[in-house]
């Protein structure tokens, strides 16, 4: 379970640099008036290079990685390390705080246009740090006597990745008839995040089905014995 588990984060890296953010940067810029296909093409260039990308695209697939190798690691077990439950809690609060600092950031983008960075401190307080905090403790609570940490925040992701779409998407639609020049990489960013993040609970969802079935037929091996 391990090797597809490694196999799984391999795959999500590169749909996630590779598809995911160029299409949505595209996506973004297509058909903006005065963008050209060199102007897409230095854009992507640039959000290469920038340190927020690699942080973003970073805290993802590594919290991919956590929800699958760590769980699976310890699933021969009867009893799971208070140490894996925690680590779940953090992660899950940590994407989640992801999903509402791009869902709080498409917003400023619609309202504010191009001006959105005037709200820098407040995007990133109460954007971010707020909602990583509320999210890691509401989690916890929720969690703390759940058998299944993993499997419930797969469950939580996806359905805060379909909600934050819900509200990057229109965001998007607003900037892009306004012809803005920045706020369109903002809100592309957003449904990027979105996405990401709903192929992220995809990864774990199924390889713990596989899990909970080959646990099943030891069971019945065990008792044919």
């Amino acid at each position: 379970m391990r090797k597809w588990g490694v196999i799984v984060t391999l795959f999500y890296a590169a749909v996630l640099l590779l598809l995911i953010f160029p299409a949505c940067m595209v996506f973004s810029y297509s058909g903006v008036k005065g963008a050209s296909v060199s102007d897409i093409r230095n854009l992507l260039k640039d959000f290469y290079t920038l340190w927020f990308t690699w942080a973003w695209a970073g805290t993802l697939i590594v919290g991919e990685a956590l929800l699958l190798l760590v769980s699976v690691d310890a699933s021969h077990r009867r009893l799971r390390p208070r140490t894996n439950i925690v680590v779940s809690i953090a992660v899950g609060g940590a994407l989640l705080g992801l999903l509402s600092f791009a869902a709080t950031a498409s917003v400023a983008a619609a309202v504010r246009g191009d001006h959105f960075d005037q709200w820098g401190w407040i995007l990133f307080v109460g954007g971010l740090l707020a909602p990583w905090l509320v999210w890691t403790f509401v989690f916890y609570r929720y969690s703390k006597n759940s058998n299944d940490v993993p499997s419930r925040a797969t469950k939580w992701l996806l359905r805060g990745s379909v909600l934050e779409l819900l509200i990057a998407v229109p965001s998007h639609v607003i900037v892009r008839r306004r012809h803005e020049c920045c706020a369109p990489a903002v809100t592309g960013w957003g449904i990027a995040t979105g996405i990401a993040v709903m192929l992220l609970s995809f990864g774990p969802s199924v390889l713990f089905l596989y899990k909970k079935r080959m646990q099943s037929l030891r069971g019945k091996t065990a008792a044919a014995g």
